[in-house]
């Protein structure tokens, strides 16, 4: 039996790939979905002697098939944004414990403890639908940030404005966290010098506004906030893990969650460092559905386990939770 507390120790390498091999050997058991997909192809798991050789779920299963390898209940259902009338993923979540430990465990890696900061949440779009799973974290992050002034905003940019100078003129720690969309449409009103604050763009523009290379965005938000760095976030509804950028477009993944890119030529290739291709994200939180995700976003990894998000597949459909970028 694999638990919470296999996934969130993992302290190296051989560690992470004991525990996904673990893990793929669970899925292809108890998955069906997944187990018919890695049926189709041919392969089980005594094929396997490395994590290139592991088989990636293509994304779009989310939008056709409840993928499951838990016979729980389930207590939660994050669906991702979409044009009316277009499909929509869901992910089918048995352990919202789980959710929870990845995202606080994952923001302390990189940020430290919550505790320490106003959390302002600008995610408008988020807000206007149901079964957001970055409304659900924002949520639990902005209550345990224990500040009286954390909290969402959807359209009071005014009333953001003040709060974020009166934040800085009293020293506070804050983190503004917003839909790129909704973060121009401020800095388009309002000029700011920030010395205590990290701006974070967690992509999209929902169809608000033309989509933007990353550089480009970064660059009118860095003169408009008055900062020398974007902070950025990259996750996905059939993610429960998160990777985050403290600037340059460069992620780093929590322990519990790698990304590979694989050959946009050939699905089950694998390719090194420094090549561009589709990425690839294997997150061990996703226990109970499926770990081992192809999506559609193009990437290229580095040596030291970071990695860049390039843009998307030219045929894959927009989805609201990515940025476009180059």
């Amino acid at each position: 039996m694999i638990t919470a507390n296999d996934i969130f120790n993992i302290q190296s390498e051989n560690d992470f790939k004991t525990m996904a091999f673990k893990v793929f050997n669970y899925q292809f058991e108890n998955n069906s979905v997944y187990r018919s997909f890695c049926d189709l192809l041919y392969i089980h798991p005594s094929d396997i002697t490395s994590i290139k050789d592991i088989p990636f779920l293509p994304i779009q299963f989310f939008k056709s098939h409840r993928v499951l390898s838990s016979s729980k209940p389930i207590e939660k259902i994050f669906s991702s944004s979409g044009t009316t009338g277009s499909v929509t993923s869901k992910h089918y979540v048995t352990d919202l414990s789980i959710y929870e430990n990845s995202f606080q465990k994952g923001f302390e890696q990189f940020y430290g403890n919550i505790k320490d900061y106003v959390i302002l949440a600008l995610l408008p779009s988020y807000l206007e639908r149901e079964g957001s799973s970055l409304i659900y974290m924002a949520e639990v992050l902005i209550k345990q940030s224990k500040h009286k002034e954390s909290g969402f905003y959807l359209n009071n940019l005014t009333e953001l404005k003040d709060l974020l100078i009166k934040l800085e003129s009293e020293g506070k720690k804050t983190l503004l966290m917003g839909v790129s969309f909704a973060l121009l449409d401020l800095v388009e009103q309002y000029q700011f010098q920030l010395k205590n604050t990290i701006v974070m763009e967690t992509g999209g523009m929902k169809g608000r506004r033309k989509e933007l290379i990353r550089a480009e965005l970064h660059n009118t938000l860095k003169e408009g906030f008055g900062v020398s760095t974007i902070h950025s976030e990259y996750g996905m509804t059939e993610l429960l893990s998160q990777a985050y950028s403290k600037g340059h477009g460069i992620f780093n993944c929590a322990p519990w969650m790698q990304v590979l890119t694989r050959d946009t030529e050939d699905a089950l290739a694998i390719q090194d460092y420094g090549k561009s291709g589709g990425i690839n994200i294997i997150d061990l939180a996703n226990i109970n559905s499926c770990a081992f995700i192809a999506t559609q976003d193009l990437g290229r990894t580095h040596p030291n386990g970071t990695f860049e998000v390039m843009g998307r597949f030219d045929h894959s459909d927009i989805r609201g939770c990515n940025l476009m970028v180059l």
